[in-house]
């Protein structure tokens, strides 16, 4: 059985409401501070807020880049990468262009992920590539990941959470039967509780999105405890 303290720094705290406050940005800080939770999972405007609350804590900063919809230019992605890194951001997490790869074209998303990898690499920090996976068939997820293979972002990750639906198991095992040991996964999206979050896990998810985290600890301290 996976630890309290080891499926908690597995989690990506987030916040990706329109309407958050500089208030609700300053909870989710504590709360992730407090629990031991992996990154605070924001949009990139709120990140330097974000890293001056959590200056003097372990947790991370990510940055939601294209997002939700993934609809801008390669140059748009890698500038407001940049300017999050800017800010104080340790970890991206970038919408690949789902346009281009229902297009077919896989060269494109090649160079956009290399280009949005490459960098985070230079600035030491970590990389996740969403592929959105309610839009996608089989055969255009597992060429996302066969990419990634090639590129090796730190992970590709299932859903932004605003589609019509976010991870399933299937997905993360397919993902990962696809990328091996090269990259990680992670789950996003309609994890709600701590028996999907495992589930998540088993399948092979190594970090997981969740706006319910603290729900799952205290799911987890009430049944193991």
């Amino acid at each position: 059985m996976i630890s309290l303290k080891k499926l908690a720094n597995m989690v990506d705290h987030t916040l990706l409401r329109a309407d958050a406050t500089e208030e609700d940005f300053k909870k989710l800080c504590n709360e992730a501070d407090v629990l031991g939770f992996k990154m605070v999972a924001i949009n990139s405007f709120p990140v330097q807020m974000c890293r001056d609350f959590l200056q003097d804590s372990p947790v991370h900063v990510g940055a939601a880049i294209g997002f939700p919809l993934g609809q801008t230019t390669i140059a748009t992605k890698v500038f407001e990468v940049k300017d999050a890194i800017k800010d104080g951001a340790d970890e991206i997490d970038y919408v690949i262009n789902i346009s281009k790869l229902k297009d077919g074209d896989l060269e494109y998303i090649h160079r956009e992920m290399e280009e949005i990898v490459a960098v985070c690499r230079q600035a030491g920090i970590l990389s996740k590539v969403i592929l959105e996976n309610c839009y996608l068939s089989d055969s255009e997820k597992i060429a996302v990941c066969e990419i990634a293979k090639d590129v090796k972002p730190d992970f590709v990750k299932t859903s932004t959470g605003f589609g019509p639906s976010g991870a399933t198991v299937e997905d993360v095992r397919l993902m990962k039967n696809v990328v091996g040991e090269h990259v990680k996964v992670k789950a996003a999206g309609g994890i709600r509780d701590l028996d999907t979050a495992l589930g998540m896990v088993e399948a092979g998810a190594e970090r997981l999105g969740m706006s319910a985290g603290i729900k799952m600890i205290e799911e987890y301290k009430s049944r193991f405890s």
